[in-house]
């Protein structure tokens, strides 16, 4: 029987196993590994259509199906933080973000990217070889960093280098329960011969997700605690769903389905 290994990656760590807890980071990222944060705040307009998919393709590499899966498992996750959150935003589909992330996952590179794009968003990875029942199996991984986490900061989640890093890792749950994080796209690519961690895999299932805002600034929290909905942006208007501020306008993705 095949063996089925799944493996992920957060934002500002290179590459992630979930299972075994290592890290071999960019050259680059050395320095910064005192914190899984960024560093700056980009100016967020960044234009996405520089990421549109070649023309040729016309399939999607997303399901409606998993694009409400993965949708809905967000939203949960957000709506059950403890402790509890005073600001935490409902968050919706978005057509652009999906669009590049489809660009990145057919590229099938076991790393970030594009460079040009992730100063200005969010982004978690999860690779698997093998088949797969549900799109879930990809995304829950990054929820059960919570067992690692401790609110407000990733402290004890920091991996030791700067040899092969090791250690729990973080930052695919903090992005997932930012709170100004509010929109979500993403793509699942089956990639043949993909090089993962310098060993080739013959058939890799690799979802990309993109996040806007981004999120996991250093020095600050994912959230912040109170009675649910009580600090709500002002454009929210008031409204509140299920532990979550709540949009008027839930999601264009049906833009994404035409």
């Amino acid at each position: 029987m095949l063996d089925i290994i799944t493996i992920s990656a957060a934002f500002l760590l290179s590459l992630l196993c979930e299972t075994c807890g290592l890290v071999l980071p960019k050259s680059s990222d050395l320095a910064q590994v005192a914190s899984n944060y960024s560093t700056i705040k980009p100016d967020l307009s960044v234009s996405l259509d520089s990421a549109k998919t070649p023309k040729a393709r016309r399939k999607r590499y997303i399901s409606q199906n998993d694009m409400i899966a993965i949708i809905d498992y967000h939203n949960q996750v957000r709506s059950k933080v403890f402790p509890p959150a005073a600001n935490m935003e409902y968050m919706v589909w978005d057509e652009n973000l999906a669009k590049s992330a489809e660009a990145w996952a057919a590229a099938c590179i076991w790393d970030h990217g594009p460079s040009y794009l992730i100063r200005f968003l969010g982004q978690n990875l999860s690779v698997r070889t093998g088949r797969y029942q549900n799109i879930l199996q990809l995304v829950k991984p990054w929820y059960e960093e919570v067992k690692d986490y401790a609110f407000p900061y990733p402290q004890e989640c920091n991996p030791r280098c700067p040899l092969r890093c090791y250690g729990p890792m973080c930052t695919h749950y903090t992005q997932m329960v930012w709170a100004t994080t509010n929109r979500i796209g993403c793509a699942i690519h089956t990639c043949h011969n993909m090089n993962v961690w310098g060993s080739v895999w013959r058939r890799a299932v690799y979802l990309v997700c993109n996040y806007s805002p981004k999120g996991n600034w250093i020095g600050e929290a994912p959230y912040s605690i109170g009675v649910p909905c009580s600090a709500c942006p002002p454009s929210y208007g008031g409204s509140c769903s299920d532990n979550q501020c709540f949009p008027g306008v839930t999601s264009n993705y049906l833009h994404w389905f035409k």
